[in-house]
């Protein structure tokens, strides 16, 4: 019949609180402080807000256990993936695990832009090309053609500004020595996280890779 946590105030290194089947109404200022928590029981109490309770948890970067069920707030509309979203260290909810397609759906629900950010999140780097090397899917649509120089022009030289017969073949030159640009793209959301490759203990499946190179 527990109703108040102050007398929690000064236990500072506690990993595991059962507060399970009483009759607590409000958490707010009671448990902030516990940023050891890793195990944490609250189901079948009487906790309304859901809001105020998962602000209260925020600091509890250990937390991986936490039961809310039996809650009148365990009524909200889309409760489990605010719940996964704002504790985001939490990998059992309520006595289920919680999943990678949740993180992405609780992602995608309370921070949008962000989602839309991860999911076209690229990679760029510069590599050098030799001339007359093709890449990939690089095609060149200009035809062949000879590059001639004038006899005892060379790039640089102060007394010739234009060391090819034809600016154009200049240009060419330079373009087929120009580096290339390669951006990779990865679906984040398929990638198991640390703990998560832990907790299932088996092998990692290398995610698709998408690699697109242009001039």
């Amino acid at each position: 019949q527990i109703q108040d946590l102050t007398f929690l105030t000064k236990n500072y290194c506690l990993t595991e609180l059962y507060l399970n089947n009483n009759e607590l109404t409000d958490i707010s200022g009671a448990l902030k402080h516990l940023c050891a928590l890793q195990i944490l029981l609250l189901h079948n109490n009487q906790l309304t807000k859901l809001g105020k309770t998962v602000k209260e948890l925020k600091g509890m970067i250990s937390l991986q256990t936490l039961n809310l069920f039996h809650n009148p707030l365990a009524q909200d509309l889309d409760y489990r993936l605010y719940v996964i979203h704002f504790l985001p260290s939490v990998q059992l909810l309520d006595r289920k695990s919680v999943t990678q397609r949740e993180r992405k759906s609780a992602l995608h629900l309370y921070n949008h832009k962000r989602s839309c950010v991860v999911q076209s999140i690229a990679f760029g780097k510069k590599f050098y090309l030799p001339q007359g090397t093709t890449e990939g899917s690089i095609r060149y649509t200009q035809p062949a053609r000879r590059l001639m120089m004038l006899s005892g022009c060379e790039f640089g030289d102060h007394r010739n500004k234009v060391p090819f017969e034809n600016p154009e073949d200049a240009i060419l030159a330079r373009a087929m020595t120009r580096s290339l640009m390669e951006f990779s793209s990865v679906d984040w959301s398929k990638v198991a996280t640390c703990q998560e490759r832990r907790l299932e203990n088996k092998a990692e499946e290398s995610p698709e890779k998408l690699t697109v190179r242009f001039r």
